[in-house]
């Protein structure tokens, strides 16, 4: 009665299923592996970040490049403030309003940007107040450039003078007259009665839509899988029952499709 298992059809359909299957459950466990990373990192990243506020600040140049391992670690660095900008569209608190951007130009013949503090409102030049004179050492997170459209950083074009959208080396090349970092400090308490603005967890350990995505993923791929094998099981099925007819003497009859005569 299985024999028909055996014909060029049923074989293509069987060696299709035989590799369909394992694909979609490699598939799946993938995308299953890649949001059980992201847990982890997030996890990682929420950890850090409480234990980042009682370590001891390192030297600026011993923690860079900024990477996951780095990013919101406590930094110290010297130098001379110089070039101030504001960085309008920015929300602490449920509030919005603009972080105080301030290039801290060191021994090393980089500036560092270093955000001093937040301010409610509109970015307004005047209400920011000027930074400290002579030699200075901060303390603060380290954070690397950001990205526009992550963490809420904007992408928005002609703004006024002396206003960026993003925190970041090449948004700010062409506004300051200096040679940059790749990351920037938020300061560990607010400069001049500003608020402190928070470290941001590094790109790509949040559970954000990336990692839920992952997760839907995974589901789709085992519902094709599951979906694989039902076809299967219903073709074999319908071959069986036809086989069953014709041993009986049951065949399908065709439709007549003879054409009728009108009038």
């Amino acid at each position: 009665m299985y024999r028909f298992l055996l014909t060029p059809r049923w074989w293509g359909i069987n060696v299709f299923v035989l590799l369909a299957i394992p694909f979609c459950v490699f598939m799946g466990s993938w995308q299953l592996s890649r949001f059980e990373g992201r847990v982890q990192d997030h996890r990682a990243a929420t950890e850090q970040a409480a234990s980042d506020g009682h370590e001891a600040a390192r030297p600026l140049e011993s923690m860079l490049p900024v990477d996951k391992s780095t990013s919101g670690r406590r930094v110290t660095a010297s130098g001379r403030y110089g070039e101030q900008l504001l960085v309008p569209g920015r929300e602490l608190d449920g509030k919005r309003g603009f972080y105080v951007l301030t290039l801290l130009r060191t021994g090393s013949g980089k500036a560092l940007p270093v955000v001093r503090g937040w301010l409610p409102g509109t970015a307004d030049p005047a209400a920011a107040p000027a930074a400290p004179a002579g030699e200075v050492t901060v303390t603060g997170a380290l954070q690397a450039s950001e990205t526009p459209g992550d963490n809420g950083v904007g992408a928005r074009g002609g703004l006024p003078a002396g206003q960026t959208s993003a925190i970041s080396s090449a948004s700010l090349v062409n506004l300051v007259p200096y040679r940059l970092y790749d990351a920037w400090v938020t300061l560990d308490e607010g400069d001049a009665g500003m608020k402190a603005v928070p470290a941001s967890a590094p790109s790509g350990t949040g559970l954000d839509l990336k990692a839920f995505q992952n997760l839907g993923y995974t589901g789709e791929w085992f519902v094709f899988a599951g979906f694989v094998v039902f076809m299967w099981f219903r073709l074999l099925r319908r071959e069986l029952e036809f086989q069953r007819d014709a041993a009986l003497g049951l065949g399908t009859q065709e439709p007549d499709r003879t054409p009728v005569a009108s009038g």
